[in-house]
């Protein structure tokens, strides 16, 4: 898991092994978190099903908390690594192929961390850093501007602003759909953001 992580533990792995151990430790975390929902999730489960100790648990990470909080810095360093990769391709991508990378990004993210969702609607006290957000605007907006050059700044990032929160806005829905719907869900939001963005920019 990236060093990040690290932040909510109780003390840092020095060596390889202890940072499998506690990455064996946040792999269970999800699993627990997926199936049985955060509230019900406990540490004892968590222990059990990373093959640690629930003192070994404890020594890594002093409750539940840490670990959701440990899992969310993890979702959004991988999240800001997608973004990133798709961001260096967009102006090479035509509106419609952007798009699809847009919501494959999303869905494919969202199949791989079931548990995403579950710490999505937790309580958790956790908010993700301003700045970060602020910055993938400003990426976003980039790669808008060298599709089309002539785009303003503000005006760039008010459209990345404007398409994030359409994506954003699939999070809930897809979250409660069942499997036929989230594929319907999905078309509709493409066809959204995709219709927006064709009447902004020209290519």
């Amino acid at each position: 898991m990236p060093s990040d992580i690290e932040k909510n533990a109780r003390r840092k792995p020095q060596q390889l092994r202890g940072e499998q151990r506690m990455a064996a430790m946040l792999d269970a975390a999800a699993a627990v978190f997926a199936q049985s929902g955060y509230d019900a999730a406990t540490m004892t489960a968590i222990a059990e099903r990373s093959g640690s100790s629930i003192g070994a648990l404890y020594q890594y990470f002093p409750n539940k908390l840490a670990l959701a909080k440990a899992l969310r810095d993890y979702y959004g360093e991988e999240m800001a690594r997608r973004w990133t990769t798709l961001i260096a391709d967009a102006s090479q991508l035509s509106i419609a192929a952007l798009v699809d990378r847009i919501f494959d990004l999303m869905i494919g993210f969202f199949n791989e961390h079931p548990a995403y969702f579950t710490l999505l609607n937790a309580t958790l006290g956790y908010q993700r850093d301003a700045g970060a957000r602020q910055r993938l605007r400003s990426r976003i907006g980039a790669a808008l501007r060298e599709k089309q050059p002539e785009l303003e700044e503000g005006e760039a990032l008010r459209l990345a602003t404007v398409s994030l929160q359409i994506v954003k806005g699939l999070n809930p829905l897809y979250a409660v759909a069942a499997a036929a719907e989230r594929v319907e869900l999905v078309a509709e939001f493409k066809l959204v953001l995709l219709s927006y963005l064709k009447a902004r920019l020209r290519k």
